[in-house]
């Protein structure tokens, strides 16, 4: 069994039930709320709706953000699998996760996020699911990294070609420096999240390819 892949809630470590109580709310808001683009994954995503970026790009297209922070893949599954894509016709899904699976394999993660990605379609055949790769993480050099790497590169073959299915990859090259191989507390301010430069850089690939999917369905209608 790949543990990356079996749905479950996130652990209340800290005894105050929060990870419980967003999943709950999220159910609410796709209640109250008729969104055409959906975000899905962990701190990555969920941070996003925090920047300058998002009310200037993402809040047009009426976006809602079901993210949380220290998310892995099999409590995103758990998620989509216990009611948070009920409800809703989204145009769009965005999904990005994968970085905080620090104890599974590139292909147990990549095969996780496969999974999602089957149940996004099986529960929405009308979307447009966007699977978004994993950023590079870290000041210098590490094994984290070459591990995203590895996770990319199956991800790109896992959903080339496939039907509703696009694969955004996230060129670590905006991120690393060709001199020395480092990432900027420019870009990310703890060499993880985004400061509102890097997420300019990590948002251009996918709004451009939301507003491409936008204008196919406008064609359709």
């Amino acid at each position: 069994m790949n543990p990356a892949a079996d749905p479950k809630p996130m652990e209340d470590v800290h005894g105050d039930g929060r990870w419980m109580s967003q999943h709950e709310h999220f159910l609410s808001e796709v209640r109250e709320k008729e969104p055409e683009v959906i975000l899905i994954g962990d701190s990555l995503l969920l941070h996003l709706s925090h920047r300058m970026i998002w009310g200037k790009m993402f809040e047009p297209l009426h976006c809602l953000n079901l993210s949380i922070g220290g998310d892995q893949t099999q409590h995103v599954l758990w998620r989509v699998l216990n009611g948070e894509l009920e409800n809703i016709q989204p145009k769009v899904i965005v999904l990005q996760v994968g970085t905080n699976n620090y104890e599974h394999s590139a292909e147990q993660i990549s095969m996780a996020i496969k999974k999602i990605a089957d149940v996004i379609i099986e529960k929405q055949p009308q979307t447009q699911l966007i699977v978004m790769g994993i950023p590079p993480r870290g000041q210098n050099p590490n094994k984290l990294r070459e591990k995203i790497k590895e996770t990319n590169n199956r991800l790109r073959e896992l959903f080339t070609d496939l039907p509703n299915v696009t694969y955004v990859h996230v060129d670590p090259a905006i991120f690393i420096s060709a001199k020395d191989e480092t990432i900027s507390v420019r870009d990310m301010y703890d060499f993880l999240h985004f400061t509102d430069h890097g997420y300019e850089k990590l948002c251009e690939p996918l709004l451009d390819e939301i507003q491409n999917l936008f204008l196919s369905f406008v064609k359709v209608e």
